[in-house]
């Protein structure tokens, strides 16, 4: 295991690198020109000389990249050129709030989505079985922005039980905010519990026709324990898959969200620094959210072994 894990976060810094360098070569092939977007375009050829000089913007590509990671390897990245503000406790703030967010949508939403599934799994072809896969069809295929306003409608206008908007004071805490988050944490659980319930209504009626599990039954241990101690956790190994890749598809669905509910989290930062051409705080965030991605992987294969002894890794 020790091999495993040593050769794993090997790959996953070479990947890291390798998407750095993407990131970097993106960014400085995008229309239009920085010094322009932050003067604006009334801004004279000498100031707009001036702050190319001063960004560092006349100097090679590699060797601005060179600086810029190894800034980055050393917490230093750099500040914010609308803002005017170091980058890095900045995009923690906004990390913390997305992490809250997505951390609510995932303890709602994963418990919900493997229980509908198991269910599913159960009553195969009956009535729930049809009413979950249903369900879970029309949730997959609404957008984001449609399910959240779809929310917004029924539970700001019409019930008028929840706030429209997301917008939090800078000095709120967690516990303060937690009804600003339901409406965006309900939107990002949608699609991800629709992924996950039919992943997991798929494992569990495959492993329900293995031989191990009729011959359990022939020997009268009872159902429950059946379904849990047997069925289940062998069930549970392809939706941790699942599980890993939504964390990568939420970074992408909190973008959106973010959006429609104003929510001052990353992805909010994010779309600020594309349409402002920020391109420090854009490549930051963007390394940021390849290490979040790459780590979500790294802990779901970790989680196999541990859901399953027969797995070994050398």
């Amino acid at each position: 295991m020790r091999r495993f894990l040593l050769r794993r976060l090997g790959f996953m810094v070479f990947t890291l690198f390798v998407v750095s360098v993407a990131i970097f070569a993106v960014t400085q092939l995008l229309p239009g020109d920085v010094a322009t977007a932050i003067l604006g375009q009334q801004a004279t050829p000498e100031d707009l000389a001036t702050l190319r000089e001063r960004l560092g913007l006349n100097r090679p590509a590699h060797v601005r990249y060179v600086e810029w990671l190894g800034g980055a390897l050393r917490g230093d990245w750099g500040s914010s050129l609308r803002l005017g503000v170091p980058i890095g406790p900045l995009m923690l703030q906004r990390l913390e709030r997305s992490l809250a967010l997505a951390g609510f949508a995932f303890a709602l939403g994963v418990p919900l989505a493997i229980g509908l599934g198991v269910v599913a799994g159960i009553y195969r072809d009956r009535l729930p079985d049809h009413a979950i896969s249903i369900g879970s069809l029309l949730a997959v295929s609404a957008p984001e922005f449609v399910s959240g306003a779809v929310l917004i409608v029924v539970f700001s206008s019409w019930l008028r039980l929840l706030p429209p908007s997301s917008l939090i004071e800078p000095g709120a805490n967690l516990v303060q905010s937690a009804r600003y988050l339901v409406l965006p944490a309900l939107t990002l659980m949608l699609v991800m519990l629709a992924h996950t319930a039919r992943m997991t209504r798929a494992s569990m009626v495959e492993v329900l026709g293995s031989n191990y599990i009729r011959t359990a039954i022939l020997k009268g241990l009872p159902w429950g324990e059946v379904i849990l101690r047997l069925a289940l956790k062998n069930a549970l190994l392809p939706t941790i898959t699942i599980v890993a890749i939504n964390v990568g598809w939420l970074i992408g669905g909190l973008i959106v969200v973010e959006t429609v509910f104003g929510y001052p989290g990353l992805g909010r930062l994010l779309i600020d620094a594309i349409e402002n051409r920020d391109l420090p705080l854009l490549q930051a965030i963007a390394l940021l959210i390849a290490f979040v991605y790459a780590v979500s992987n790294l802990v779901a294969d970790l989680l196999y072994a541990r859901l399953n002894p027969r797995i070994r890794y050398s």
